[in-house]
């Protein structure tokens, strides 16, 4: 493939807690980054993009990229395939909301969100990890 692409579409339903989503059906992405497809199973749990709720920040960067979060929850997960870096992880965060045309405006304060503040999230979980209660 020659470009950065989701091969699939996200489908996934929310668990009973209203803020846990779990993936009903393989999401698939060609990342040119690493020149390989990324295939995120089914049943596993995310919670999106974890946007604060402040009012304003909120109002420009929350609801944005949900494909793009799915595959960067996946990415930061111990036993992901393939493995990669928190650096790597996140540059594939910005090419995935860049394939999907999200504006510089949404696309670049949501990746130095990640970058200067997902170092606590990265390999805490394992793939099949349930989340929430």
């Amino acid at each position: 493939m020659t470009k950065a692409q989701f091969l699939t579409e996200l489908c996934c339903r929310l668990k009973d807690d209203d803020c846990i989503w779990v993936i009903d059906h393989p999401l698939e992405y060609y990342c040119l980054i690493l020149d390989k497809k990324i295939v995120i199973p089914e049943g596993f749990e995310t919670d999106l993009a974890s946007v604060p709720r402040v009012p304003f920040i909120y109002m420009f960067w929350g609801s944005k990229a949900h494909r793009e979060a799915v595959l960067h929850d996946y990415l930061y997960r111990i036993d992901a395939i393939p493995k990669v870096t928190f650096s790597k992880a996140n540059d594939i965060f910005l090419e995935a909301m860049e394939a999907r045309g999200k504006p510089v405006y949404v696309r670049y304060p949501m990746f130095w969100g990640v970058k200067f503040g997902g170092k606590i999230s990265y390999h805490k979980k394992y793939v099949n990890d349930k989340l929430g209660g």
